[in-house]
């Protein structure tokens, strides 16, 4: 039986959708000038257009200053002015690509946080509710033996986050080692 009268409710992804949605407008509405012009040059310099624009432009400069006559050449080989000016052009990319890197860079450390503290709290909400599972399977007579009770003792404890970390980093330490 169901109840028509219940309002409706909207399925729980819809509201993750809308408030990663929010996070991510409020994050580029944030973003100085500097950090949308970089990334707009960024763009532009990464896509196939762009390629294929320099490779006609190059050309085309190496044409006209190879075949045509030498009064109207203005950079004739080995091309001194198109060297220069590719070379400029290529430090000015890298450093807007360098710039764009360290703006995402940085919003990818935010969600790193963000993961991080949501891990935890589910680690801490999970740790309640086996603790409050286990109660129940007492009760009712269905509490795990053995290995099993052994292993939910060990899940219904609280984690030691930084003792974790520390055993983390010794194991780690010790294949880097290898």
């Amino acid at each position: 039986m169901t109840d028509d009268t219940a309002p409706f409710s909207p399925h729980p992804a819809d509201e993750n959708v809308r408030v990663v949605a929010d996070l991510e407008r409020r994050a580029s509405s944030e973003r100085r000038w500097t950090d949308r012009l970089s990334e707009r040059i960024s763009r532009v310099a990464g896509s196939i257009g762009f390629v294929l624009a320099h490779l006609v432009l190059f050309s085309g400069w190496a044409a006209w200053n190879a075949w045509l006559p030498q009064r109207w050449q203005f950079d004739p080989y080995p091309y001194g002015l198109l060297t220069f000016s590719v070379s400029l052009e290529g430090v000015l990319i890298a450093t807007f690509v360098l710039i764009t890197q360290n703006r995402m860079s940085r919003r990818d450390q935010e969600r790193d946080h963000l993961h991080l503290q949501i891990a935890l709290l589910s680690e801490q909400e999970l740790t309640v509710m086996l603790g409050l599972l286990r109660r129940i399977a007492e009760r009712v007579d269905a509490a795990p033996s053995g290995v099993d009770a052994a292993r939910a003792d060990k899940l219904t404890e609280f984690t030691d986050l930084q003792q974790l970390m520390n055993r983390l980093r010794r194991e780690l330490q010790s294949s880097d080692e290898l």
